[in-house]
């Protein structure tokens, strides 16, 4: 019998989950921000002993300008910056001093908080030791190791590499963004890329070499996690940064010029974060080209994601029915307009190519009854925030009487303030409607919202790390309207107490939130 597109979709697991929220640049560490090694594994161990059978995480991708995760260089390559230097040690492909040497004269690093403009020189001082140690310090069996993850990646690998040379050199001269860059490079000449790679074969085996011991640390953290029952919710932009290898190597997938500039750009409309809309100013895809390839880039997107993660998580899901189309150079996202989207033929490319899709829908924001048959059709969970529930209307479907199974509940996300921070800064009227609804005082909000959660019909409660430290809107992640100053929230090793995992666990238990092999709690 044919399969249909709903045979190949997949929904999370059918029995209920619960997990945590956090991203790893937020784990505790000695260098300035979070990495890969034992304190992400300790955070593993947390979530085994509350029984946790889920880490969700942001996109993975090496950040630019403002530091986003969602504002990345590549949408295949990892963040550098997550590389874990005292795994390095161990290994010996780093010695002490080096790291010595790179701090030498630089203050303390702060303990509950992220200093790019510290951390990213530092970190990108020490992977050049690294680098240059490299052939001396590895053995064969590493060096072959290199050499195959450089052949299985270099679909994406040699573009990215090189893009990451040719901005090095080029910030240097005042034109970092590749469309400033000499016309020839910008238009991909053969020639002018292959005088680049020659010329920049150095800082391109660097960033290859960054990038496989990104990958490398990650699936070992990943095999730890999984072997531990927890499994990893991954989240993949639907759109991404213009100053992006994917963009400058492949021009002709977006709405661009015959400069290379954007004519459209993605954004919202007016809505709960801006009176003004988002103005994001992402390249917009052209999607009858990305149809024309039988969206390959589409399908080599997903299938790389999914190699790193169990599940994953369509950010702006309803930009795939229709998306905010704002001309290139409006100062605000007003003046755009709704364009429909690839839809339903994409996923089942999609499916056709990679099988079963693990995917989660935030189909937040202003959702049609399109959006929803989409999501629908693809039999996908949707994602329900609750802190945007309690406007007083008691039909709002954000409010659990409402809910379906088939929905992943959240506390609040990244781009919200922390329930904390929230709750305190709601009107009387709404906090009285909140207390009502949860016949609670309000004096632990933010474990009243996470008991809500976990108690709704939704098959999958997610809930940010900041929540169960009760903590305010000094911890909160993101800002969506403000373009700096975000992203730089760290827990520290104090804060991660046994008490707090207890508890987590009483909740799962009593609504029978449990891993798939209860043992392994």
């Amino acid at each position: 019998m044919k399969q249909t597109i709903h045979d190949r979709t997949t929904r999370l697991p059918t029995q209920r989950r619960a997990g945590v929220l956090l991203h790893p640049t937020s784990l505790p560490g000695p260098h300035g921000i979070g990495s890969l090694g034992r304190s992400a594994q300790g955070f593993v161990d947390f979530l085994r002993r509350a029984l946790q059978s889920l880490w969700q995480v942001l996109p993975l991708g090496p950040t630019g300008y403002g530091d986003s995760p969602y504002q990345s260089f590549s949408s295949f390559a990892g963040n550098p910056l997550l590389v874990d230097f005292p795994l390095l040690l161990e290994e010996g492909l780093l010695l002490p001093r080096e790291i010595e040497t790179a701090l030498d004269g630089r203050e303390d690093f702060p303990a509950d908080r992220i200093d790019y403009g510290a951390v990213i020189p530092f970190k990108q001082a020490v992977l050049r030791r690294v680098h240059a140690a490299w052939k001396r310090r590895s053995g064969s069996a590493l060096q072959e190791e290199l050499a195959e993850f450089c052949r299985r990646n270099a679909f994406w690998l040699d573009d990215y590499s090189l893009f990451m040379g040719l901005k090095r050199r080029y910030a240097a001269r005042g034109g970092g963004v590749w469309a400033r860059w000499p016309q020839e490079l910008v238009r991909r000449e053969p020639a002018a890329l292959e005088a680049a790679r020659r010329e920049l074969a150095a800082a391109v085996s660097e960033h290859k070499l960054y990038q496989f011991l990104f990958f490398r640390q990650w699936q070992a953290l990943k095999r730890y996690a999984n072997g531990q029952g927890v499994r990893i919710i991954g989240d993949i932009p639907i759109f991404v940064a213009y100053d992006s290898a994917d963009v400058w190597a492949h021009q002709e997938l977006f709405r661009l010029d015959r400069e290379g500039n954007p004519t459209v750009v993605a954004g919202v409309p007016p809505d709960y974060f801006s009176s003004t809309g988002q103005l994001w100013g992402n390249p917009l895809y052209d999607w009858s080209r990305h149809q024309a390839t039988g969206y390959r880039w589409w399908i080599d997107r997903i299938r790389s994601k999914l190699q790193s993660v169990d599940f994953l998580r369509l950010d702006h899901f309803r930009g795939f029915e229709a998306y905010w189309e704002v001309p290139a150079g409006d100062e605000t996202a007003e003046n755009g307009r709704w364009v429909k989207g690839p839809g339903l033929p994409l996923f089942e490319t999609l499916a056709g190519a990679l099988g079963s899709l693990p995917l989660i829908a935030e189909d937040l924001g202003y959702i049609t009854d399109e959006v929803v048959e989409l999501r629908e059709r693809l039999r996908l969970p949707g994602m329900k925030v609750l802190q945007f529930a309690f406007d007083g209307d008691t039909s709002n479907n954000l409010l659990p009487h409402n809910y379906s199974e088939d929905c992943v509940v959240y506390t609040g996300t990244h781009d919200n303030d922390t329930t904390l921070g929230w709750y305190q800064t709601q009107d009387e009227p709404t906090r009285d409607f909140v207390r009502r609804y949860l016949a609670r005082d309000g004096h632990d909000i933010s474990w009243d919202l996470v008991r809500l959660a976990f108690a709704s019909v939704g098959r999958t409660a997610v809930v940010p790390l900041q929540d169960l430290m009760n903590l305010g809107s000094e911890a909160r992640m993101n800002f969506p309207s403000r373009a700096q100053g975000n992203w730089q929230w760290r827990y520290q090793d104090w804060m991660l107490r046994g008490e707090i995992a207890d508890r987590l666990r009483e909740l799962t238990e009593l609504y029978y939130r449990f891993p798939e092999d209860p043992a392994q709690g």
